[in-house]
């Protein structure tokens, strides 16, 4: 999301708030980009992830009323979250959110670390998307939008031990697909 600026940014929002559609369509063109980016996390299909956005934005612009400034870049993170939870919403309407408790061809290592050094970002994003939808939505929950185990839990209705589970896994599999491009 290019920066907007705390003047402009609380400008721009005591605009919309008032209706102004330049206000919405100018917040629209700077944030598009890094918001489909967010909800690429967690949806895969590029059809899906623009009904997603559709859906996030007549959120954001039908709740700008109710935003109150915290801070400078909390528009940002607001609408960040309505996006996260859409996308998780949208995985929900699916029913193609599952967890997989046991893969076999996964060792069970204590902590794996990720080095990436030398990948290119859109490798590893494909590498991330390609996970199973538990695995790779508690793994973006947890390294992107920093949410504890416990959170995590209570936002997908799981227990902490499975969201646990699904980041170790996810992570181990994104290890050996790292291990496997660098061969």
């Amino acid at each position: 999301m290019k920066h907007i600026g705390s003047d402009n940014e609380m400008e721009l929002i005591r605009r919309m708030q008032s209706g102004d559609h330049s206000a919405m369509r100018t917040v629209y063109e700077k944030c598009a980009g890094y918001l489909t980016a967010v909800c690429s996390r967690y949806v895969v299909d590029s059809e899906d992830v623009r009904d997603v956005l559709q859906d996030s934005f007549v959120k954001i612009f039908s709740g700008i009323g109710n935003f109150r400034i915290m801070e400078n870049g909390s528009l940002k993170s607001w609408m960040t979250r309505i996006v996260v939870n859409e996308s998780l919403k949208f995985i929900r309407r699916r029913n193609i959110f599952s967890f997989i408790d046991t893969v076999e061809d996964i060792p069970d290592s204590p902590d794996v670390e990720l080095e990436t050094d030398g990948i290119p970002f859109q490798v590893i994003q494909e590498m991330i998307q390609s996970l199973p939808v538990g695995y790779r939505t508690v793994f973006n929950l947890v390294v992107f939008e920093k949410k504890s185990h416990k959170e995590i839990a209570a936002m997908l209705g799981i227990k902490e031990g499975t969201s646990a589970s699904q980041f170790h896994r996810a992570k181990a599999m994104l290890a050996e697909k790292v291990s496997q491009h660098l061969k």
